[in-house]
């Protein structure tokens, strides 16, 4: 087999795997009943607004203790998980406030989690209400802009049911509320700063993608931006692949990693150009760099890009030398067994005669 065979077999083992065994967990902010409970914040008395999170106007160095009501619908005692994370944006344009594995963004000053501090996990009675404190600490230096993030609810898995997900041979829905938060000092309009970080081959979903990272470093939240990216062999201004998308959303201080696909096309090694444009309202930024796919790099992602594999297809070949050898080996054997045999019947002979 060549390495490519080998890896696609390899590959489409680890797929059916994942399929079989990854649970998924899903967000619901409305089926509080499946879940088994549902909450509601007391909102206090520096809330801006009626929005169903906190947004809190706070001051420097402000302490200050916010309150969660959860409510048990069922006739048992309900654990619940809770944790907190700062607000990051996937490279859909869309905010994530829960656990993910984004990374948080160097201009990230303060990240919410330093901040507002919660219980691990609480119980609540059966038929009751149990209330949650989660304590603000403000930073010391005045702040303009958005701390933001969110409160992550999740119910506690039994020891059953721990069990019962890690043998489960199907999808595992598992549901969770997130919170949002959101603290500021003052009314001072921060305006968004995008700033580019790097361009480079990569994958998405198992599937050859350009990857453009840039940056929002400002505490401030980007609306309605538009990112059109484009792809040059360098010294060419022929557009080889070109993806543009809109109303996509930038969290405050994070990153955003913006994919290119190659729409099942396979990376070739060599030079390239990016060209980037987002826009936002008014705001406008452009980026233009150069970069490089060695052979390596192209060889790599090609041998893991799902649909290359699938377009290979069956390699026949391969089949043929490996038919081909076979044959050769089966060859070589009957000749080495027929020219033993016949020198045994020659021994034969010649033991008769002497008698």
């Amino acid at each position: 087999m060549t390495r490519y065979l080998k890896r696609s077999i390899y590959f489409l083992l680890y797929i059916s795997c994942l399929t079989i065994l990854i649970p998924q967990t899903t967000y619901a902010n409305e089926d509080a009943s499946s879940i088994g409970y549902s909450y509601k914040i007391i909102k206090p008395e520096n809330q801006v607004g009626n929005a169903g999170y906190f947004d809190l106007r706070m001051k420097p160095e402000q302490k200050q203790t916010v309150d969660i009501e959860l409510y048990n619908m069922t006739d048992k005692d309900l654990s619940v998980d809770l944790s907190v994370h700062s607000a990051k944006t996937n490279s859909n344009g869309v905010i994530e406030y829960g656990p993910t594995k984004l990374k948080n963004d160097p201009s990230l000053k303060y990240d919410l989690k330093d901040i507002v501090k919660v219980p691990e996990k609480v119980t609540i009675p059966p038929k009751g209400t149990q209330k949650v404190a989660a304590e603000i600490s403000m930073p010391q230096e005045k702040y303009d802009g958005y701390i933001s993030g969110g409160i992550y609810l999740q119910k506690s898995e039994t020891e059953a049911e721990k069990k019962a997900s890690e043998s489960a041979q199907g999808v595992v829905n598992k549901y969770a509320f997130i919170i949002g938060m959101l603290l500021s000092e003052s009314d001072t309009k921060i305006q968004p700063e995008l700033t580019f970080n790097k361009i480079y081959a990569g994958l998405t979903n198992y599937r050859n993608t350009f990857l453009v990272d840039f940056t929002n470093t400002e505490a401030t939240y980007v609306e309605g931006m538009t990112v059109d990216a484009q792809i040059f062999k360098k010294g060419s201004d022929d557009v080889l692949y070109e993806t543009k998308k809109e109303n996509y959303r930038m969290a405050p201080n994070s990153a955003m990693t913006f994919p290119i696909n190659l729409n099942g096309e396979s990376f070739i090694a060599g030079d390239y150009v990016g060209r980037i444009r987002v826009t936002a309202g008014d705001k406008k930024w452009e980026w233009q760099e150069e970069f490089k796919i060695t052979q390596k790099d192209a060889d790599k992602y090609n041998a893991e890009d799902v649909s290359l594999i699938q377009d290979r297809g069956i390699n026949w070949k391969m089949i043929l030398m490996i038919a081909g050898g076979i044959l050769v080996i089966f060859l070589l054997i009957y000749l080495v067994t027929r020219a033993v045999s016949n020198k045994q019947k020659k021994k034969r002979k010649k033991t008769k005669k002497k008698r």
